[in-house]
């Protein structure tokens, strides 16, 4: 386990939260989060929103990250668009600029980068999108930069061959088909919003070792619920798993 990120450092089944979506979203979701997933304007977010994000951030001593996406705001970024890898390198590093900025300002380290809804399978399927993605990535935030996605598929081998590390992520919020994909949305049980569902869900897949991170969206219904849910399972995996790392 951990194969990829151990060049950066070891670290428990850590808790990601994709934030800065929604203009009502619960500040107790950056308590709960390890890691933050910042919308930086393609499907969602602007300045004011990206700086509330951070603040939160710096707040709760919460890791932050980009969360870039095909600029798809009427879709929310969850409809796959036709663009050309040099165009989407651009749109990326366009929305992981603008994060970025405000970051500097506020002194906020961004250690994480993980694409949003429809690039996020895209890229992992597509070698090309993968690399526009990954190169993108690590012009704006650097070299040490750790990249989230699948556990195998484009996006990490894109990852490896440009030296980033990588982790490896998981849903507690989202249910899958027998052949481990996640179930489409829009249809029956595609999101999880039972608390005690996702909570038996973290648990399954951080004992499985094939994760180093899971995901639970902030717009899922009851978010700060399930999320309380998740993280709780995860503290309290943390002595088997070592001395945990915020």
């Amino acid at each position: 386990m951990l194969e990829d990120i151990e060049q950066v450092e070891t670290m428990d089944c850590l808790l990601n939260i994709d934030l800065g979506e929604l203009p009502d979203e619960d500040e107790q979701l950056y308590a709960l989060a390890h890691v933050a997933n910042i919308a930086c304007g393609g499907h969602a977010g602007d300045d004011a929103s990206i700086r509330q994000a951070l603040e939160r951030c710096a707040r709760h001593g919460t890791r932050a990250g980009a969360h870039p996406s095909y600029v798809d705001r009427e879709g929310f970024g969850r409809r796959a668009l036709d663009v050309t890898p040099e165009v989407l390198r651009a749109q990326i590093v366009e929305q992981c600029a603008r994060l970025a900025a405000q970051a500097r300002t506020l002194g906020v380290p961004l250690e994480f980068a993980k694409p949003h809804g429809a690039l996020y399978h895209s890229a992992n399927r597509e070698p090309a999108l993968a690399r526009a993605v990954v190169s993108a990535v690590k012009e704006v935030l650097g070299a040490q930069v750790i990249v989230v996605g699948p556990g195998a598929g484009a996006l990490r081998e894109a990852a490896r061959e440009s030296g980033l590390p990588y982790a490896r992520e998981g849903f507690a919020d989202r249910g899958t088909l027998p052949d481990g994909t996640l179930v489409p949305r829009g249809q029956p049980g595609a999101v999880i919003t039972d608390p005690r569902v996702a909570r038996e869900n973290a648990v399954r897949l951080a004992r499985g070792g094939t994760i180093d991170t899971l995901c639970v969206h902030g717009d899922t219904p009851g978010a700060v619920a399930v999320a309380r849910e998740v993280r709780a399972a995860l503290d309290a995996l943390e002595p088997v798993q070592g001395e945990h790392k915020r």
